[in-house]
């Protein structure tokens, strides 16, 4: 009887374990297809990265990539644009620093000064009382003198300094400015072709340029070197400063 009752209790441990081994597999179960479903609908939920929406066309795309490398070619030409502009600028201080610390150093050498261009003085420097130009017919004071040359003869620089500025104006044309040291400064103007550029520091007698053709206030006058010599900024008579020629002024 005994023995009939241990292996009822048995069978009935046994059971028992089974039902909860099942309980836990179906729970586990559960939990794995409820955890692998929501995994699915999130994934439906969010489109992938390399997803296209469905109304961007291949033409869209295209062009947008092209405006996009255009705006980007644009802003890397502004750029190159920007440090070559700075670039020149900061080579021109550069010029212009050097021009300056030669012209401190240098000295006007009066005896070693000579004429521009031989030639005959179509007008004559005249600050004490006016001249009259041909061309303008009219009188004026005249800060300069105007020597008479052909077109491409050669314009030597008066003496030795440095080029300060080369300038663009409808009076003179391409004009020259060159420091001579201790306040002197000489200008040639009328010129074209030019042997030199600012911060150049020239020799007295090389040739600067040649000369061009008459700017429309010197035409009846004709080819010609606009020659002015300054001393502190103001204009002084260049022929006190240049070795006596056989050079007669014009009437």
């Amino acid at each position: 009887m005994r023995k009939q009752q241990y292996v009822a209790a048995v069978a009935c441990l046994v059971a028992g374990l089974i039902g909860f081994v099942g309980v836990y597999a179906t729970d586990k179960g559960r939990e794995r297809k409820e955890a692998k479903e929501q995994a699915v609908e999130e994934t439906q939920k969010a489109p992938a990265s390399y997803e296209v929406k469905s109304d961007t066309t291949v033409e869209d795309a295209t062009k947008r990539a092209q405006e996009q490398a255009k705006k980007l070619a644009e802003q890397r030409a502004r750029k190159e644009k920007e440090e070559a502009a700075k670039k020149e600028q900061q080579k021109k201080e550069e010029q212009t620093k050097a021009a300056s610390a030669a012209a401190t150093k240098q000295h006007f050498d009066k005896s070693t000064a000579v004429w521009p261009i031989e030639g005959d003085v179509l007008l004559d420097y005249s600050m004490d009382q006016t001249i009259y130009f041909p061309t303008l017919q009219q009188y004026r004071c005249n800060p300069a003198m105007v020597i008479g040359g052909a077109v491409n003869d050669k314009v030597y620089a008066m003496a030795r300094g440095t080029i300060t500025r080369i300038s663009e104006n409808e009076e003179t044309g391409c004009t020259v400015e060159q420091n001579l040291g201790d306040g002197y400064t000489a200008v040639y103007g009328q010129l074209k072709e030019l042997n030199f550029s600012e911060g150049d520091t020239v020799e007295g007698g090389q040739v600067l340029g040649y000369i061009s053709e008459p700017t429309k206030y010197y035409v009846s006058e004709g080819s010609n070197v606009y020659f002015k010599l300054l001393k502190d900024n103001k204009p002084v008579d260049p022929k006190e400063y240049l070795p006596q020629m056989e050079i007669k002024a014009l009437d």
